[in-house]
């Protein structure tokens, strides 16, 4: 076995060749290796079968196009983008970041795609929600510089709009904003939508974000990552509270939220709380000692035999089921219910009967519904505001941010538990994160759900009024709002405490504040939770509650291997060369950067504590400590010091880290390196030592 950490992402079509391999081997074949065979040396790799794979799928032969699929140009290349493995690393930034050695939030900066890729070994399996607001595909060309977008000439090729000749096969119209930026669109949403779900855990959700234009693209898209079989619902979500008299057709006041299980058998939404109106239905006139119920009906249209029969109220009325209905319950049940005071008369015992629902015997809740009105889950308006009133003077980087109360109604949708995590790769104005943390100020200080964000650094217009306040990316802007909000939650709390909490899950009942829409004719009405509600009676509990609160996030960004270019024919060796090669890391690259690539190769996740000492000048890294006492040992243990003494090895040998890692330089010789390998054999048998 290797003792070489590869440090790149793991070969996703390698691994699935494995696994089809493990169950069909008489579909793995041969195939010449392009790439690596020359005129004079062929080189092969292995390759599946596709037509005898599908046979022994299917008890009948697939054959042709006859097969029903959702396809376009580009897509086997999306797919080949989505498992090709790459040598990019997250170099971390502790001067960007908020609370580096206490948050286990995390804010990465880079194409989305790659960072997924990188995220594969680390959090494969657990995240428990995704939410993303991905571009909407409106006919222009989108940021993300994908290698397998297609120029127009490629698209032609590919759907093979000229003949041998030149000519124009068929007629296409609106070129610039059909074909070629569907394709692009869909190219670029299922890559990465093939990655999340590897992160999803069993029973895991997503959320996503789309408007008309493309709703139907996505869902099937969805319909093939995550099955057709895990679709949940699409929600209507209303964005906007008033028609624009400049539209040419029909205002459109709603975007979508298509939202689909990792695992649906194992995926169940969160009961919502009844709103006042909805309890003030429950009463107790006959002071029954069960408690407060409402009534229900009592017929059905169900025909079956045995369910029609004479009902006699306590003032001595008969009552038969009106025509084309029967009672509900069987004669049999009927006679139950009765003797346990179960059926409802009215006050005077002479009404139609009707059964007795308690309160303590349904559902702790109601299922939610599909619609989210703006009264409820706000709108773009005021998301705009919660924006400006964060950062004042950020302009118009944001067309159609996402409120807050939006996000938070999704989250309550989820049944999260401590220490779950919620990733968002398109994450934008940060919304999800301001969520999250507001989400775990209104859980008494006993919640730590941690978020991931991820989005590139698209700059900012300088003609814009963001780039004049110095925010010159996207990001910046993204880690500000998250700097503020957490600042302002974290007041809220210490000042407030229980009566913060109280008011923010009863949101309807905070005070309300009108701004002027956008056209100057109408006006809305947002909720508003003041930096302090009343009289703190618990000052203490309070900074104890603020102080609980997870508001800091750890800033990592994209960038090329910590490793050197090392790869050299014989012939293209030079003195400067060997002299480049005494280290093969990058020299800009430091003992940070270092751990924690370590961490991805490694699956380790890139929130946890660590410490550094020295021992005997060298600097030691200790990553997840343990506890001794627990029987905990540490998760991992880096040094990355050149020539590093055998007193050093035998200290951390002794420690017994799960995992240790150093540099090849770290020793001046083979012999060097074997006695390392030799002093953990004896010292911690059970450490995986490692070398890059």
């Amino acid at each position: 076995m290797s003792n070489k950490l590869p440090l790149q992402t793991p070969n996703l079509t390698a691994q699935n060749i494995d696994k089809i391999a493990a169950l069909f081997p008489n579909c793995i074949t041969e195939m010449l290796d392009e790439e690596k065979s020359t005129p004079d040396r062929k080189v092969y790799k292995r390759g599946i079968n596709f037509e005898l794979l599908k046979q022994m799928l299917s008890p009948d032969v697939v054959d042709g196009d006859e097969a029903y699929e959702f396809t376009w140009v580009g897509k086997k290349a999306s797919i080949v983008e989505a498992n090709k493995p790459i040598r990019k690393t997250l170099r971390p930034c502790p001067e960007e970041s908020k609370n580096w050695d206490d948050t286990e939030n995390l804010y990465i900066e880079g194409d989305n795609l790659e960072v997924l890729k990188l995220l594969q070994e680390s959090y494969l399996g657990k995240v428990k929600m995704i939410y993303i607001d991905p571009p909407y595909n409106t006919g222009h060309d989108f940021i993300y510089p994908d290698s397998f977008i297609m120029d127009m000439d490629e698209y032609n090729d590919g759907t093979c709009y000229f003949d041998e000749d030149g000519n124009v096969n068929y007629s296409r119209e609106n070129i610039l904003t059909a074909g070629r930026y569907h394709s692009d669109w869909c190219s670029m949403i299922y890559s990465r939508l093939l990655l999340a779900r590897n992160l999803l855990s069993d029973n895991g959700v997503i959320f996503i974000s789309i408007d008309d234009n493309s709703q139907d693209d996505l869902k099937k898209c969805c319909g093939e990552i995550f099955g057709e079989s895990n679709f949940v619902s699409q929600l209507i979500w209303e964005k906007k509270f008033a028609p624009q008299n400049d539209d040419k057709y029909i205002t459109a006041v709603h975007d979508y939220i298509l939202v689909y299980a990792k695992d649906k058998t194992k995926w169940s939404p969160k009961l919502q709380e009844r709103d006042s109106s909805a309890l003030q239905k429950f009463k107790n006139p006959d002071n029954d000692p069960r408690g407060v119920w409402t009534s229900g009906d009592l017929t059905s249209k169900t025909k079956a035999a045995g369910h029609s029969y004479a009902i006699t109220s306590p003032s001595g009325k008969e009552f038969y089921p009106p025509e084309g209905r029967q009672w509900a319950p069987a004669y049999e049940t009927y006679l139950k219910l009765k003797s346990e005071n179960r059926l409802w008369f009215g006050e005077k015992g002479d009404n139609v009967p009707r059964q007795k629902q308690f309160l303590t015997e349904i559902q702790n809740g109601v299922v939610p519904t599909s619609i989210l009105f703006h009264s409820e889950c706000g709108h773009n308006q005021e998301a705009k505001k919660e924006l400006i009133s964060l950062l004042p003077g950020i302009g118009n980087s944001f067309e159609t941010p996402k409120p807050v109360r939006l996000l938070m109604k999704l989250l309550n949708l989820v049944q999260l538990s401590d220490n779950d995590i919620i990733l968002d790769f398109f994450s934008g104005s940060a919304t999800t994160a301001h969520a999250v943390m507001q989400l775990n100020a209104e859980n008494s200080g006993h919640s730590h759900r941690k978020f991931i964000l991820v989005q590139l650094p698209e700059p900012c217009d300088e003609k814009d009024e963001s780039y004049k306040a110095g925010y010159k990316t996207i990001c910046d802007i993204g880690k500000e709002r998250i700097r503020r909000a957490g600042d302002k939650l974290y007041e809220t709390l210490k000042n407030s405490g229980k009566d913060f909490q109280h008011i923010a899950k009863n949101i309807n009942t905070a005070p309300r504040k009108t701004f002027a829409s956008d056209d100057g004719q109408t006006s809305f009405e947002v909720p508003m939770i003041p930096a302090r509600w009343g009289k703190a009676d618990e000052t203490a509990e309070n900074q104890k509650l603020a102080d609980s609160l997870d508001i800091g996030f750890r800033v990592f960004k994209l960038d090329d291997t910590n490793m050197k270019d090392v790869y050299y024919s014989a012939e293209e060796y030079s003195q400067t060369n060997l002299e480049d090669l005494e280290s093969n890391i990058k020299e800009d690259r430091t003992d940070l950067d270092l751990l924690f690539g370590c961490l991805l190769d490694w699956g380790l996740p890139l929130s946890m504590p660590y410490r550094s000492e020295k021992i005997d000048n060298c600097t030691v890294h200790t990553y997840a400590p343990g506890d001794a006492a627990l029987n905990v040992p540490d998760a991992l243990i880096a040094c990355f010091d050149s020539n590093v003494p055998e007193n050093v090895i035998k200290e951390i040998a002794k420690r017994k880290p799960r995992r240790a890692v150093f540099r090849d330089s770290s020793f001046a010789s083979s012999p060097e390196k074997i006695n390392v390998f030799e002093i953990f054999k004896l010292y911690a048998p059970d450490t995986d030592v490692k070398v890059i």
